[in-house]
């Protein structure tokens, strides 16, 4: 991966709205973010890291609103659990969230494909799409450690630009960028912004990846648990607009800034689906991977989204 500088594109309206008060804000809260969270992380190392950082949040975090918003979600998916294993995998995905904080300032050091901190399966499906100079589109979720699949495409190395969501801080958000750069991810694009510049890589024979498991209020609703969801049609549309494959992608945590990828085998509409019947056959096979990946490993998934509308919850009695 070239040592260039990274390419940071950041969306102008989140600092035209802003006053003076609030960059005043912004200074101090990067101030904070240095001194309380990442020199003390990067102090510890990758594993006390992410050990303590899990375990921190894993106690805090059930003490805030947002773990209702857990567990309604976790009774949506999973309505035959008693409330003992709601109130478990609950804990444990915080956990996952809080190691997965820890571990954001050693990135570097959770190389692909040096030493043994990530196992990498079916690497060869990357070569392959490398070798085609046609491009794919990368999909994954929210699962342990996200960063890791975007390290484990770019670092192949396969020529993909990432997408990523923009801080409202500017400087915490370029320190992120910086870190994901340095962890070999040289490209990113913020949502919002991105249409075009996805456009004009697939276009240039270049992949993208991005991901595909939140609530995207104008998309297709299709069912994920049994329950119907807003689900974005963009990775799709793109897909098939360029006659690329989908490529799902899913990480799982083996310990403690340890992983798993799988780079898994392409999704392309069945039966001859063409139009928007094809678009709606590939967002349901994106749902169904998804659900799929989240039944064998819900203790890893971002449940903090609240991926269902209230009316939903409401309809379920949760």
């Amino acid at each position: 991966m070239s040592n260039s500088a990274p390419q940071y594109i950041r969306p102008k309206d989140i600092d035209n709205r802003s006053t003076w008060r609030q960059r005043l804000a912004w200074r101090l809260e990067a101030i904070a973010w240095d001194v309380i969270y990442w020199w003390p992380m990067k102090a510890l190392g990758p594993d006390r890291a992410s050990n303590f950082a899990g375990w921190l949040v894993k106690q805090i975090a059930p003490l805030l609103s947002q773990n209702k918003t857990v567990k309604r979600n976790l009774r949506m998916a999973f309505p035959d659990w008693t409330e003992e294993q709601i109130e478990e995998v609950a804990k444990a995905s915080w956990e996952s969230v809080g190691r997965t904080a820890g571990e954001l300032p050693h990135l570097p050091k959770i190389h692909p494909y040096e030493g043994d901190r990530v196992d990498v399966v079916h690497p060869e499906r990357l070569d392959a799409v490398e070798a085609s100079e046609t491009g794919a589109v990368f999909i994954s979720g929210h699962f342990a450690n996200w960063e890791v699949m975007a390290a484990v495409i770019c670092r192949r190395p396969v020529d993909c630009l990432v997408t990523y969501r923009a801080l409202n801080n500017p400087h915490i958000d370029q320190r992120i960028n910086k870190v994901r750069h340095d962890y070999g991810i040289g490209v990113l694009t913020p949502k919002g912004l991105g249409t075009r510049e996805l456009m004009r890589a697939l276009s240039a024979g270049r992949s993208v990846a991005l991901m595909n498991d939140q609530k995207f209020n104008k998309g297709l609703s299709v069912p994920f648990f049994g329950h119907e969801a807003m689900t974005a049609p963009g990775p799709s549309r793109l897909a098939l607009k360029y006659g690329v494959p989908i490529i799902p992608v899913s990480t799982m945590r083996t310990g403690p800034a340890r992983f798993q990828t799988t780079i898994h085998e392409p999704i392309r509409p069945r039966g001859g689906l063409e139009g928007e019947n094809a678009v709606r056959d590939c967002v349901e096979q994106i749902t169904d991977f998804i659900e799929a990946q989240v039944r064998a490993h819900p203790e890893q998934w971002f449940w903090q989204h609240r991926r269902w509308p209230k009316s939903a919850w409401k309809k379920a009695g949760v």
